[in-house]
């Protein structure tokens, strides 16, 4: 479609699906058809706009230059000149703003009926919630109304929903995507999400959003050492006792995700969960909650028209806390993360149910406390450790979708992709991370070739088969391992297949460190005029090894007789 098309059609689902508890600020049809006329001006223009044609939401704790920012409350509304900027960086890239959606007020709540602009009803189950605190985004997603959403996440507020709709949900490691005009939730531990029906789409959107902001003290960028991939990887899942929390059904679906991943190569192992579920605790039921009263205690204190009473009596209870208290639990913290660390030593990911079943409007309003924090059992913990989740589809149990969530250490998001993508039987996404180097090479560093663990536990991506320009020879060395050495020679030279990996910086000077002679690294022209590092062998070395160039690659040459 294109984006006049897309606007169109967008606006046409809203009046079929005739949800009005999903949007506290739906947008003009006609301003929005503007937009979209602008954004095909500048495609025609020859612009680069990767999200072109596409139609988002935002959570409205999210600021959108000209709408009111309500964070779910009336009272407290305003209206920003300037819009966050993970907004702003996918209206750059030709994405366009439906509107602002409905939410558990101030961010606080997995259920989406803390609200008084209305419950938010579950998208094909309206008798049951749609899980919050990010409600109106998930469902605008899973009705097929926005092609992607923007949510915030604190205790799992943009992966719970992503569950019970049977859609994506990605929550990045902790400041990779700014919360800069993002009203704070508890400040230490908020996170701008991305919800899609699928999980390609989803990471593009995560990826567009993602980069340091000054005006955000508490954005980062990668680390130099940042892992591209994990070969074979060994994933973690809890033993029985970590699964209770299931019925029977999600216990199965859960087996069933983790046969998926073994059927892919995936090695698997269970693990006593209890140390990362017990820190879930320390979110709402410790002193860390206090958070929550230095980002609004003080208005909710002042008793404003339209607080939800749960929110509220949450809120302001924090504010009695002590600070010794407060001290206390970020110690205790520190020994969950120490001892979440050991306990995923060796694995590359955790896997979880996201939530715990999917309760019914009425059973929340019966007990609206102790059913949200049912529903947290599996998400509270991964912010407060720094964890980078993502949250996909994984079968049905109990009547409805069923999920589960990738965990990894922080800027291991690529990681968590890949295994998500199994599961999905997507695609392996484009590396998420930036900065990485792409290297070329030709002989035993080759997939299937004896030093191939050197790339592959320096977290090296593949990414692709390559052929140089025809001005290279490759010569048979007598080394150990087997390899062969690469020569330019303009004048005798052909062309060689090779493969491109990816991988960190510090990785590659990992890499270079154990390089042995004769090799080097250095310029590779590829097919196309590109130049790629890659091995090189010296001049002198290569007269004395055996010509091989007839074959075109390495593999040609060891598979000759």
């Amino acid at each position: 479609m294109s984006p006049t098309e897309r606007v169109r059609a967008a606006y046409r689902t809203i009046a079929e699906a005739d949800r009005p508890e999903v949007w506290i600020t739906l947008r003009e049809e006609q301003d929005v058809l503007l937009e979209a006329k602008a954004v095909e001006h500048r495609l025609a223009e020859g612009a680069d706009l990767p999200l072109a044609g596409l139609v988002f939401a935002v959570k409205d704790n999210i600021d959108v230059a000209g709408l009111p920012t309500t964070a779910g409350c009336p009272s407290f509304a305003y209206t920003p000149s300037a819009s966050a900027t993970a907004v702003r960086r996918l209206v750059d890239a030709g994405a366009l703003v439906l509107g602002k959606t409905n939410l558990d007020q101030f961010a606080t709540g997995l259920v989406g009926t803390r609200s008084p602009y209305g419950a938010v009803r579950h998208a094909q189950q309206p008798g049951k919630i749609s899980g919050g605190s990010s409600s109106g985004s998930a469902v605008a997603v899973a009705l097929g109304i926005a092609d992607f959403a923007l949510g915030t996440d604190t205790a799992g507020s943009g992966r719970v929903p992503a569950a019970l709709h049977g859609i994506v949900g990605l929550k990045p490691t902790l400041g990779l995507v700014p919360n800069t005009g993002v009203v704070p939730a508890a400040r230490s531990y908020d996170c701008v999400t991305v919800f899609a029906r699928e999980l390609p789409l989803a990471h593009r959107a995560l990826a567009i959003m993602t980069g340091p902001d000054s005006a955000d003290p508490t954005s980062r960028d990668w680390p130099p050492a940042t892992r591209f991939a994990a070969a074979g990887p060994r994933l973690a899942i809890p033993d029985d006792a970590g699964l209770a929390p299931l019925s029977q059904e999600g216990t199965a679906a859960f087996h069933a995700a983790v046969a998926r991943l073994r059927d892919t190569g995936v090695t698997v192992e269970r693990i006593d969960v209890t140390p990362f579920l017990d820190a879930a605790t320390l979110l709402y039921d410790g002193a860390l909650v206090a958070e929550r009263y230095a980002a609004v205690g003080e208005f909710l204190a002042g008793e404003p028209e339209g607080a939800d009473p749960t929110v509220a009596g949450i809120v302001l209870a924090a504010g009695d806390l002590p600070a010794h208290r407060f001290a206390a639990d970020l110690e205790r913290l520190d020994a969950y993360r120490a001892e979440a660390a050991a306990l995923l030593a060796g694995f590359d990911a955790l896997l979880l149910p996201t939530t715990t079943g999917h309760p019914t409007i009425a059973e929340v309003e019966a007990d609206p406390v102790a059913v949200n924090s049912r529903l947290g059992t599996y998400t509270n913990f991964v912010n407060l450790l720094d964890l980078a989740a993502a949250a996909v589809p994984a079968g049905t149990a109990d009547g409805g979708p069923f999920g589960v969530s990738v965990i990894t250490r922080a800027f291991d998001d690529q990681v968590a992709l890949d295994i998500a993508a199994a599961l999905t039987g997507d695609e392996p996404p484009a590396p998420y991370p930036t900065g990485g180097v792409d290297l070329v090479v030709f002989g035993a560093h080759l997939r299937g070739q004896p030093l191939n663990h050197q790339l592959t536990g320096l977290g090296a991506r593949f990414s692709g088969v390559v052929r140089t320009a025809p001005e290279y020879r490759m010569v048979a060395l007598p080394t150990t391992p087997p390899k062969p050495g690469v020569v330019r020679d303009t004048a005798a030279g052909a062309s060689l297949t090779g493969e491109r990996w990816t991988l960190s910086p510090a990785a590659l000077g990992t890499f270079l460190a154990g390089l042995p002679a004769p090799m080097s690294l250095g310029p590779v022209t590829v097919d196309g005029g590109e130049q790629v590092l890659g091995f090189h062998c010296d001049p002198d070395t290569a007269r004395g090894g055996t010509d091989i160039t007839r074959y075109g690659s390495w593999s040609a040459y060891l598979a000759r007789s």
